[in-house]
């Protein structure tokens, strides 16, 4: 998969080599990544603050899961990167969960706490991966990890990893949240935020042809090329709309995708 940070475009790239303050690539995209995870964890946290008992346990936008199994697994999916983080920097191999079955497991048991249980264990794993990210050094954002399906990546993906799942689990909750709501709370790392959820379609048979270009303001563009085959579609659109279509998501908004958009497979 090819680096994060030489897909940006000259606007978000400080260097090829070294950021103004002595970053390497690795650890400048790990850094951006960091940036808007904290500012969307605390949009994240406001939310989930003000659940009352009926509302954490009442229906999810998720088929079969409540509010409750979509707070429980992101605090768990907190503590398995958490866990990839140490893996990074301890060079010991160190997976997401344990397997499957107990991830699922973990999940299901989370989801029926009260609300106050569920709103504190959320807020200490993310401190958690926050304290653990602090931790490493530029060079350790260059060490390569696994994600939760065994594929190999750089540990300088690990905080975008965390960003997709605040963003979209936001309007996963079904609390008024939508994907608007979403592009403004990523803001400036709408790009590699969309970038990256773009490679999770790398490589693989299942994914139609598909020229993606989308919209980031202020005359900016960005195109993607998704899948293979001679019959391309042309799609076009805002970072709303786009964030949705490639997270399996209905866009509900104003402002659609354009063009002749395809169904696509499962991205994670």
């Amino acid at each position: 998969m090819p680096a994060l940070r030489t897909q940006l475009s000259d606007t978000d790239t400080q260097s090829h080599t070294e950021s103004s303050h002595g970053r390497s690539d690795a650890a400048q995209v790990a850094h951006d990544g960091l940036v808007a995870v904290r500012r969307v964890s605390e949009a994240l946290h406001e939310i989930v603050d003000g659940m009352n008992e009926a509302t954490m346990h009442g229906a999810s936008r998720l088929p079969g899961w409540t509010r409750g199994h979509v707070v429980s697994h992101l605090a768990r999916n907190a503590d398995g990167l958490l866990n990839l983080l140490i893996w990074a920097r301890t060079g010991i191999e160190h997976p997401m969960y344990a397997s499957t079955a107990d991830r699922d497991a973990d999940i299901e048991e989370g989801a029926p706490r009260l609300a106050r249980v569920q709103q504190e264990d959320l807020r200490a794993a993310q401190q958690r991966f926050l304290r653990a990210a602090d931790r490493l050094s530029p060079s350790d954002w260059s060490a390569q990890v696994t994600d939760r399906r065994g594929r190999p990546i750089d540990a300088s993906l690990v905080p975008w990893m965390r960003l997709t799942e605040l963003l979209v689990h936001q309007v996963d909750l079904g609390v008024g949240v939508d994907f608007d709501r979403v592009a403004e709370l990523v803001g400036a790392q709408a790009e590699p935020f969309l970038h990256y959820v773009v490679t999770r379609f790398d490589n693989r048979a299942d994914v139609p042809a598909v020229r993606l270009t989308v919209s980031l303001g202020d005359d900016a563009s960005r195109v993607w090329t998704l899948g293979q085959g001679d019959q391309v579609s042309e799609v076009h659109g805002r970072v709303a709309a786009a964030a949705a279509w490639l997270t399996g998501r209905e866009y509900d908004g104003a402002d659609p995708l354009g063009g002749d958009v395809p169904r696509l497979p499962a991205w994670l």
